[in-house]
């Protein structure tokens, strides 16, 4: 079956948060939703409930629960009981919760940088003390420092963030890598709470996502894995997320605000996320397929502007885009009065970094990437 991911679908008017913000003439490649429509499954799921009138409130559909647990062994060989699957709203909802209720007041929590931003975020509203710990460059790929690492913990550390893939980076971890944070997490007695929501969105054929509890059973035991098709899918306002957490303890503290201050997925999120798990594996392909051309493109012609430079992108739709060789102030604002929008490196831990959301018709990233390359030579203008 064919996909259609070139036709552009106006968003102006329809409440985008990304389309929005920013006057008709700036093109907004910041926040990470696609300007795809949602796969036909998705959207004859949602159909189908809208005919049937009611829209009550529900419970978990245990056809989800099933799928969730079907596709964990499939893809990762993961084993999960339908006990350890806790539904949310979404993912960040579900780093507020770790934040809060795995840890004490008076307990320390370790976070990479750079990161999307709620990772960092939910320990400050949290009132948690955190270490900012640096990823590095190693071979072309944001990989963390763990001599850094090693260095950082603390005998009141308690919890250890982690994103996987990695956002703003790109990167997929590998089971090396994500089994040496597993043996840190357990000489140190952490708890890892990883953000796993751009697990199907792998762009480099032949290096596949590693859940992080899925390396050990030790590493399960200690894990709280967030995971939503929302994004992948491209329904993040539908709203429907899970954890998989296997400690009955951690399940238990985790839940403490359910129903209290954090609400349960919209009937709307239940059914497009059963649907996505069931029928939608040849368009996630074909996406995929068209986000590795836009993925291209992106690294080709920054590649070729003064002043810029990017790591490879192996997972997710976003460029992490080093700017600090143009020598202004303040990168965002630079090309955002030359009509991009991007989202300001200082959100995810460095000010002269941009991140760019290629999750986009091929025709308006060019356009895009003609205004960033003017923005980029000396003295630009225009």
């Amino acid at each position: 079956m064919e996909f259609d991911f070139d036709t552009p679908v106006e968003r102006r008017g329809s409440w985008s948060a990304r389309w929005e913000r920013y006057p008709a003439g700036v093109i907004p490649l910041w926040v990470a939703d696609t300007d795809f429509r949602a796969p036909p499954p998705v959207l004859e799921a949602m159909q189908r409930r809208i005919a049937h009138g009611i829209l009550g409130y529900n419970v978990p559909p245990a056809a989800l629960r099933d799928a969730v647990i079907e596709r964990m062994q499939r893809l990762y060989g993961w084993r999960v009981e339908p006990d350890w699957v806790v539904f949310v709203s979404g993912i960040v909802p579900g780093l507020h919760l770790a934040a809060r209720h795995l840890t004490r007041a008076d307990q320390h929590a370790l976070v990479p940088t750079p990161v999307y931003h709620h990772l960092k975020r939910s320990l400050v509203l949290a009132g948690r003390e955190h270490t900012d710990v640096p990823l590095v460059l190693a071979k072309g790929r944001w990989v963390w420092d763990e001599d850094f690492l090693a260095a950082a913990v603390k005998p009141n550390s308690r919890l250890l963030f982690l994103c996987n893939p990695q956002n703003p980076g790109g990167t997929i971890f590998t089971r090396d890598e994500l089994a040496r944070l597993a043996a840190f997490a357990q000489m140190h007695d952490l708890v890892i709470c990883s953000d796993e929501i751009h697990a199907d969105i792998l762009l480099d054929e032949g290096k596949p996502h590693v859940p992080v509890a899925s390396v050990s059973r030790e590493a399960s035991r200690r894990s709280v894995t967030l995971i939503s098709p929302n994004k992948a899918f491209g329904f993040p306002g539908a709203g429907c997320a899970f954890a998989i957490i296997e400690d009955a303890e951690l399940r238990r503290a985790f839940s403490a605000d359910h129903h209290a201050t954090v609400h349960d997925p919209s009937v709307f999120g239940y059914e497009a996320s059963l649907a996505a798990y069931r029928e939608c594996g040849d368009w996630l392909e074909a996406q995929l397929a068209y986000l590795r051309a836009n993925r291209d493109l992106v690294e080709q012609e920054v590649a070729a502007m003064p002043g810029l430079r990017m790591a490879h992108v192996e997972a997710t739709y976003l460029a992490w885009i080093d700017a600090s060789g143009l020598g202004v102030s303040d990168p965002y604002q630079h090309f955002l009065e030359h009509g991009v929008a991007l989202s300001p490196g200082a959100q995810f831990g460095d000010a002269q970094f941009v991140r760019l959301n290629f999750g986009t018709q091929r025709s308006l990233l060019e356009q895009a990437l003609k205004r960033i390359s003017c923005a980029s030579r000396p003295n630009p203008t225009g």
